[in-house]
């Protein structure tokens, strides 16, 4: 049951991935002029639900991380409960942002997000870069092992960096965009 929770997992992550890769490319392509206006087309398309996208990216990583700790057995390390602590807030924030419509959200959620994904990159580092100082880590469990590893390269800080990504990609990309402009924040 792991393998296929994992696969999924690792699936959706690719998936996050490619997204992004394709907003810099539409934007970079917009930019130089080379496919004016594909990035408003796109934002469009995705903006009016962007927040709640962001939301169930925050739930499904948080509900990941649940099942790697409660039904894998896996025990986190300090770096896993810092990227934690970094996104079970969003699941709430960004639920009542998309109820409500606010995209004001961002200059909370944002600050959260960036320093989630900067534990993410610095624990993927010290995944696989041996002697990297791990600080907090301990004996039991190490913030150095690997416990999944998927298509070669992805473990879950990648998974987490991933969503965390993902949120902010959401949030400031398409949030608000393709939406009714005087609509910013719900008063």
């Amino acid at each position: 049951m792991t393998v296929v929770v994992t696969t999924f997992l690792a699936v959706l992550v690719l998936v996050a991935y490619g997204a992004l890769l394709l907003s810099v490319l539409l934007v970079a392509a917009d930019r130089s002029r080379l496919l004016p206006g594909a990035t408003d087309a796109i934002r469009a398309v995705i903006g009016p639900g962007a927040l709640w996208l962001a939301a169930i990216v925050a739930t499904v990583a948080t509900a990941g991380s649940l099942y790697f700790s409660e039904v894998a057995g896996f025990v986190p390390c300090a770096l896993c409960w810092y990227q934690r602590i970094a996104m079970y807030p969003l699941v709430v924030l960004l639920g009542i942002a998309a109820v409500r419509g606010d995209i004001g959200i961002r200059r909370y959620v944002g600050p959260i997000a960036a320093v989630g994904a900067a534990i993410s990159i610095y624990h993927i580092g010290v995944e696989r870069l041996p002697g990297l100082p791990t600080g907090s880590c301990s004996l039991d469990a190490p913030c150095d092992l690997i416990w999944v590893e998927r298509f070669g390269v992805i473990t879950i800080p990648v998974m987490a960096l991933a969503g965390f990504l993902a949120i902010l990609t959401l949030l400031f990309a398409y949030a608000g965009r393709g939406a009714d402009p005087t609509a910013e924040t719900i008063q």
